[in-house]
């Protein structure tokens, strides 16, 4: 299968502390993976460091959704963005001042063509690519059940519809890899259920491979297809839903008790 994330002896230092240490990590195209550890254990961490937030002390992260590897160490957020790794994160950042829709249209902007010269001159190319932005975002704003909320302020939104609002926005910048950073904190029962859903509809009608972190065992268990288990920054098991449950190692470290 091809992979499109080849992550390879990721290693991310504070100081003498050493959050993540020759960490191993591939992700295929169309896959959806998960990547779970206790608390402090370096999966946001590992999150920061594909994204560009943190320059990772050593190791390579290389991309290939076009077939040819690219190491995209040390680009900034937005140039990483633009290559086609989008991100949510464990809090939501929304823009609350704006509408479910403006925050559609945000992620929109990191891949449309106009530019500062053409937003100031606002000629008919710009005004025709707004269209389509303003008709691309209301399509994800569907696509994801939030339609009714497209000129509501986020702050008036349910919790569960924020969460889903920020994946739209990830969405709306193309990815190739979406990594969702704990997309079941705080939601209910049914509001897990209906995400689980919404997750694997995203990828097979975006063709896209998806990351997640996620303390849910069994919305993991449920979605993954491969399961990475980091302790301690060191990646301590991979494999499938099945092979995890019976992995010794991450019974001790991480789940406890066998997951049904």
């Amino acid at each position: 299968m091809k992979s499109i994330l080849k992550v390879k002896n990721l290693t991310m230092n504070f100081g003498g502390l050493r959050a993540l240490h020759n960490l191993n990590i591939s992700i295929n195209k169309k896959e959806i993976a998960a990547l779970i550890g206790p608390n402090g254990a370096g999966k946001t961490t590992f999150f920061n460091c594909i994204t560009g937030i943190y320059k990772p002390s050593n190791g390579d992260i290389l991309i290939s959704p076009k077939g040819n590897n690219e190491k995209i160490n040390g680009l900034k957020p937005n140039i990483i963005t633009k290559k086609g790794l989008a991100r949510t994160f464990q809090n939501i950042r929304l823009f609350t001042s704006m509408t479910a829709l403006e925050n559609i249209m945000v992620g929109c902007h990191c891949v449309t063509k106009a530019g500062v010269i053409g937003a100031i001159l606002n000629n008919k190319s710009t005004k025709a690519e707004e269209r389509l932005i303003i008709e691309k975002s209301y399509f994800i704003l569907k696509e994801l059940g939030l339609e009714i909320y497209v000129n509501e302020l986020v702050t008036s939104l349910p919790y569960g519809a924020q969460k889903r609002l920020e994946i739209a926005r990830a969405l709306a910048t193309e990815p190739f890899l979406l990594l969702l950073d704990e997309p079941a904190a705080g939601l209910n029962p049914q509001e897990t259920n209906e995400l689980d859903e919404l997750i694997l509809k995203i990828r097979e009608q975006n063709d896209i491979s998806i990351l997640l972190i996620e303390h849910d065992m069994k919305l993991v268990m449920s979605l993954s297809d491969n399961i990475h288990v980091v302790d301690y920054g060191k990646k301590i098991g991979e494999g499938t839903p099945k092979e995890i449950r019976n992995n010794p190692a991450v019974i001790k470290a991480y789940l406890g008790e066998e997951v049904v």
